[in-house]
């Protein structure tokens, strides 16, 4: 039987997890160098839809929820919907935090600085909720999908980088077709986390999130 104290534990580390990752999408934007893979998809379909982007971010990930419920039912939970509606919209707040309220000019070192802790807080906060097992994200829920139909031969971080390619070149059709400002969602740090955000989430996830769930000591 579960403890309250482990429960307590995998609460604080869903709820981490997922500010974290909300702060990472938020500092993605802010570093102007592109964003992660899945906001880089949702920007340029917003954008090509007029829509804010967290409304968008929700109604996507509804419709690949569906899909979730099908397949790896186990991965929703409470977080499922914590993540659906919250990190859209606490990444537009601190933009607008950021760039209306405070006026922060983005120099080039902040917007390195951005862009480096953008890249590890959402591999880490990935790496938290995953492991609290309370409910993920339905894009975080895809690679397991791929992982689950393959028996296991597709392993997670491959399935997540295949994933990611594919959402940042439907990100970028849409940002195209539009006729926004491509290099405001594609760039550097948009290559970096399609190609490392998987294999960084599994170092945190063996490293981190797995030992503060279960202490050897």
């Amino acid at each position: 039987m579960e403890t309250g104290g482990n429960w307590t534990k995998r609460c604080a580390m869903m709820v981490l997890g997922i500010l974290l990752i909300s702060i990472a999408v938020g500092c993605y934007r802010l570093s102007g160098f592109g964003v992660d893979a899945f906001t880089c998809m949702n920007l340029g379909i917003s954008g090509f839809l007029d829509m804010g982007f967290g409304t968008w971010q929700l109604i996507m990930n509804a419709m690949i929820l569906v899909a979730v419920f099908f397949t790896v039912r186990r991965c929703i939970g409470p977080g499922t919907i914590v993540n659906m509606v919250g990190v859209g919209y606490c990444a537009d707040f601190l933009c607008w935090l950021v760039n209306d309220r405070l006026q922060i000019p983005m120099t080039l070192p902040l917007r390195v600085a951005a862009l480096a802790a953008g890249c590890l807080l959402a591999a880490l906060g990935v790496a938290l909720y995953m492991d609290a097992e309370l409910g993920i994200a339905p894009y975080d829920s895809v690679a397991l999908i791929a992982e689950t139909l393959t028996g296991g031969k597709l392993k997670f971080q491959y399935a997540r980088v295949a994933g990611d390619i594919t959402c940042v070149a439907v990100g970028v059709l849409f940002c195209l077709a539009g006729k926004d400002d491509l290099w405001m969602i594609i760039g550097i740090g948009t290559l970096c986390n399609a190609f490392f955000n998987g294999p960084i989430i599994q170092f945190f996830r063996a490293h981190v999130s797995r030992p503060l769930l279960n202490p050897r000591f």
